[in-house]
């Protein structure tokens, strides 16, 4: 299946084993030992994960215990032949818009964040990587008053990407149509030009969540597909998929590879976002090495933007995310996009 390319790297997401789970009345979370097991167990022709981005919240790392969670993480690489990659901060802990002591709460998630980065670099662990943010602030709250938000939420990024430099760190801003201020491409791409630090804040993009910003949910102003789109309409669907990606592939320094049904979902204390789906999902709309290469190429050649890329899978039920075929379905996903955007060094 798989040609010589050997960028981008293939990592893991440990999340899915955390979000939208742990509630008193939803399935339990799934331990940092048990995503990694379950990681490294994937295999598709001999190729296996190269690596594994972190949820930098427990169970999986606690920023309390820095060091102790550092020399963790770098046993885990050692034993399981991995690299870490993008960090995501907890930063729902507080939010970049509304009330000052939500935002220093925000800003103190952003560089424990960027410290955990420098640790794991230092530790010989880390080679590539960013630390993932969003504006953890629902768009209800936000359409309040959405230039005032939106200017807060642009302020308090600016000061992010202050403490992101200090660090040496990038930060990778997730825009999702739960999210808001940033729940469409236009959002998206109005905090980005706003905050203007491209060598510290970029996009990272999601196939799911991405993919209900071309149907305009929860911003029907800046949907691109028409409103009398169907699903099959390839030609329609591939030109505003262009649209999207020509506007915020420019900002792009992260990229999930994710399936998506056109729906969004929730689970547990998360808001309904992008519903992840299965790869190999019969209601799945994304041909997902197709719509990658919109993405990680321009013109048909590798942007090499990306040393890596990350399976998303959040919020399957516990019985898909044990199940050993799941992981190796995700990895043979991962290696298609490999084989279409890749590249050797």
């Amino acid at each position: 299946m798989s040609n010589a390319n050997t960028y981008p790297k293939l990592h893991n997401a440990t999340w899915p084993g955390v979000v939208g789970k742990g509630s008193s009345d939803g399935e339990p979370c799934l331990s940092l030992d048990e995503m990694l097991e379950l990681t490294s167990g994937a295999s598709v022709d001999g190729v296996k994960f190269d690596g594994f981005d972190l949820f930098l919240a427990p169970p999986h790392f606690d920023c309390s215990d820095m060091a102790a969670q550092v020399d963790m993480i770098a046993k885990h690489c050692s034993d399981y032949g991995f690299e870490v990659g993008t960090l995501v901060a907890n930063v729902w802990a507080g939010s970049a818009m509304g009330e000052e002591s939500a935002r220093e709460t925000f800003l103190n998630e952003v560089e424990q964040g960027c410290k955990a980065g420098l640790a794991l670099r230092e530790a010989g662990v880390r080679p590539a990587g960013c630390v993932r943010i969003d504006s953890s602030a629902s768009v209800d709250a936000w359409a309040k008053d959405p230039g005032e938000n939106s200017k807060i939420i642009i302020d308090t990024f600016k000061k992010a990407c202050e403490i992101a430099a200090d660090y040496g760190e990038t930060l990778a801003m997730e825009g999702e149509v739960c999210w808001g201020g940033m729940h469409s491409w236009k959002h998206c791409l109005q905090v980005l030009e706003s905050v203007d630090r491209p060598d510290v804040l970029g996009f990272q993009a999601d196939m799911s969540h991405t993919n209900l910003f071309l149907l305009g949910v929860n911003a029907p102003e800046n949907r691109i597909l028409p409103e009398d789109f169907e699903w099959g309409q390839t030609d329609v669907y591939d030109i505003g998929y262009k649209v999207m990606t020509d506007a915020l592939r420019p900002w792009l320094v992260d990229f999930h590879v994710a399936q998506n049904d056109g729906t969004v979902f929730g689970s547990g204390s998360h808001d309904k976002t992008g519903r992840h789906c299965l790869p190999k999902d019969p209601n799945g709309k994304l041909d997902i090495p197709k719509y990658a290469k919109f993405w990680l190429t321009e013109e048909g050649v590798p942007t090499e933007k990306c040393k890596f890329i990350c399976w998303d899978g959040c919020m399957f039920p516990n019985s898909a995310m044990k199940d050993p075929k799941t992981w190796d379905d995700v990895l043979e996903a991962m290696i298609s996009v490999r084989d279409a955007c890749g590249w050797t060094e």
